[in-house]
């Protein structure tokens, strides 16, 4: 169900893109909007690694400064039948993980120095496994797609506005005018949800196979709950671009209600009562 509600979303923001630029410069406006969403995304997908990595402050390390860390991730990642990643620790007291990189093959799993002291040995495993997770269910390239559709929408809006600013629509009928300004302002709104949903529906495929991976829901679903806790009582000093790829909100304790709405992450008290359903099938 968790892949035929993501299929439904890109659908919805494919078929944005097609309306929205339809409306605004016919089939020509809608091709630049996608090669230029697309060109940049394609970029930022192989660069995403080193990018988010910086973002979080990460160094790579290697066996000899986390043996524990290592082997442990190296045990992982056989079980879920993945290359080696490369290892990382970030440097920030919020207990926290992320996996970054295009493929498989350039992989990295990040967790912070936080996460290693608050957690037992069983949590961590759930985490790296809900990690490796997102790896091999290749979710950077779907964030990649999604992203290319919600930025051809923003640059179609974007189009729309300079044309009307620069007097390109037609001035008569009001009412097409004030369409044309709903249109402007709703789509990227609506399109920021939609891929803020899909992301969502990430989290919940990434604990399911993590949990499959590790063969301890409870585990994770404890260490969710910390993360989660510690979150809302730690801040973190990251950017909100690199905020949708971590285990929980690394902003929790900057959000307020609004936040909810485009939120990255479902709510944590969902993925733990998910979490607890696999393991009483188990």
């Amino acid at each position: 169900m968790n892949n035929v509600k993501v299929f439904g979303l890109v659908a919805f923001m494919t078929a944005l893109v097609l309306v929205v630029g339809g409306a605004v410069g016919g089939q020509q406006g809608m091709i630049i909007a996608l090669v230029i969403a697309g060109g940049m995304n394609f970029f930022m997908y192989f660069k995403s690694g080193s990018m988010v990595l910086r973002m979080y402050g990460a160094k790579v390390i290697d066996r000899s400064q986390a043996p524990d860390l290592y082997d442990m991730v190296d045990t992982l990642r056989k079980r879920a039948n993945l290359p080696m990643p490369t290892v990382a620790i970030a440097p920030q007291e919020q207990p926290n993980a992320f996996a970054t990189g295009r493929n498989p093959q350039h992989a990295v799993v990040c967790v912070t120095a936080g996460l290693m002291r608050v957690v037992t040995s069983e949590e961590l495993e759930g985490v790296i496994a809900h990690e490796l997770a997102h790896i091999k269910n290749r979710d950077m390239l779907l964030q990649t797609m999604t992203a290319t559709l919600a930025g051809a929408i923003s640059y179609l809006a974007q189009m729309a506005m300079w044309g009307a600013m620069l007097g390109g629509r037609d001035r008569e009928g009001g009412g097409n005018a004030i369409g044309a300004i709903a249109m402007m302002i709703l789509a990227p709104i609506a399109a920021s949800v939609v891929q803020m949903a899909i992301s969502r529906q990430r989290e919940f495929k990434a604990d399911a196979v993590g949990a499959e991976i590790c063969g301890r829901p409870l585990a994770l679903a404890g260490a969710l709950q910390k993360l989660d806790s510690y979150a809302k009582r730690i801040p973190m000093n990251v950017a909100p671009a690199a905020a949708p790829v971590a285990q929980v909100n690394p902003l929790a304790a900057h959000g307020g209600r609004m936040s909810r709405l485009f939120a990255t992450h479902p709510p944590t008290e969902k993925r733990v009562e998910a979490l607890r359903r696999i393991a009483e099938r188990v």
